[in-house]
């Protein structure tokens, strides 16, 4: 959408041929359907937020910043606000009034919307030559594959452009699932399913013992496992699933030390003195959590809470430290939030998204190897390589 309003504006002729019936429909359920649109940072900090290939987008972000980010879509009729973590909302909380500004955009400019589902891309010695659908065919100098990746393939995002890439010669990178909740093989995960925890912190271990993630936020039990933010954010740093490549442990107690936390379950033992163990955690930890705890810790949850010895009470701290979870794989890529992995970044001139291997061929968002974390980074990778892609097409104006 965004590429199309930026090549239109300088003159072009430009369609979107788009399989939905309407436009940005994966767009409009972004951020639980309030659209974080991007994150209120610089360059260097967006860049410590893309774990995978992220210097091939510091052209694309000098072209269309964070910040420019911010004005374009406030220029174009969407108030914008800051919240926690510097992710940008519209102040209405609604993704609809984003892709409704884009679509208005579009239309302003002169772009022509096609309703069909592309079914290939031709070329004759070595230059875009036309775009085939179910219905017709586009004669054509240039396109741009905005196809997204695998994710929410509800939304339109089925793979197909992977499938032109390969047929043009492009090399694709395993395509994998990212921002994805996890399975577990823990069987309290179904018994604690909705559970929601809240500033509570996530610390994933490598088979080294190496942090990988530790991050403060909220998550939450599914029959399956784990998802919720912290989850996701999590995910994307996870490369490899096979059994033993991670741990993970929650920190039910972020904020106080094991000392402070020792202190504080004295004070609730005291008051709790003569009643039975599995009743003297109620103020320590959500009610349908405790029978988990009191199970893990081993303490009978019969004994009076008097009789409990100073290394049973030792295993508890350790245990509100360090809940573990025994995570499996991840679920499928349909609920990835992002899809990692994509066509070759090696392939792509960074400068203006245009393939090496075909003239006239470009790409933009996340159909290109490039994911991030969560916070509004993935759709500023949208916004800046789709900008970048509609300011560099057809560079004569042909």
């Amino acid at each position: 959408m965004l590429a199309s309003a930026v090549a239109a504006l300088r003159g072009l002729d430009v369609t979107v041929i788009e399989s939905q019936p309407f436009c940005g429909k994966k767009l409009r359920i972004t951020g639980k359907g309030r659209c974080n649109l991007t994150n209120n940072c610089d360059i260097k900090a967006f860049m410590q937020n893309v774990p995978r290939n992220g210097k091939f987008l510091f052209s694309a972000l000098n072209r269309l910043s964070p910040q420019d980010t911010m004005e374009l879509f406030k220029s174009i009729g969407v108030p914008l606000k800051t919240e926690r973590g510097n992710r940008v909302f519209p102040q209405s909380d609604n993704a609809h009034d984003v892709a409704r500004a884009l679509e208005r955009y579009m239309k302003r400019n002169g772009v022509k919307l096609y309703e069909d589902t592309a079914a290939d891309i031709a070329v004759s010695d070595g230059n875009v030559t036309s775009v085939k659908t179910e219905n017709t065919e586009f004669l054509c100098k240039a396109a741009i594959i905005c196809t997204g990746g695998m994710s929410y393939p509800l939304t339109g995002s089925t793979g197909d452009g992977f499938d032109f890439a390969r047929r043009l010669g492009h090399t694709v990178t395993e395509i994998k699932p990212s921002l994805v909740p996890l399975n577990s093989s823990d069987a309290f995960c179904k018994e604690l399913q909705g559970l929601s925890l809240k500033n509570v912190s996530l610390s994933v271990y490598d088979s080294k013992g190496k942090t990988v993630f530790s991050e403060l936020g909220e998550m939450l039990f599914a029959g399956f496992g784990i998802t919720g933010p912290l989850v996701l954010s999590a995910s994307s740093h996870l490369r490899g699933m096979e059994p033993g490549n991670y741990k993970y442990s929650i920190d039910l107690k972020p904020a106080l030390d094991e000392e402070k936390l020792d202190a504080r379950l004295l004070r609730d033992f005291e008051k709790n003195a003569n009643s039975k163990f599995k009743n003297a955690l109620n103020g320590l930890a959500p009610r349908s959590l405790v029978p988990i705890l009191v199970a893990r810790s081993g303490i009978d949850p019969e004994t009076l809470v008097h009789s409990v010895t100073r290394q049973q009470r030792k295993k508890l701290l350790s245990l509100f430290k360090n809940f573990t979870v025994n995570i499996t794989d991840t679920r499928s890529i349909a609920e990835a939030v992002v899809t990692s992995g994509g066509v070759d970044v090696r392939e792509i001139d960074p400068r203006t998204m245009q393939s090496k291997l075909v003239t006239g061929l470009y790409f933009a968002g996340e159909v290109i190897d490039v994911d991030a974390y969560t916070g509004g980074f993935n759709l500023q990778i949208a916004w800046s390589t789709g900008y970048t892609a509609g300011q560099s097409v057809c560079p004569d104006n042909d």
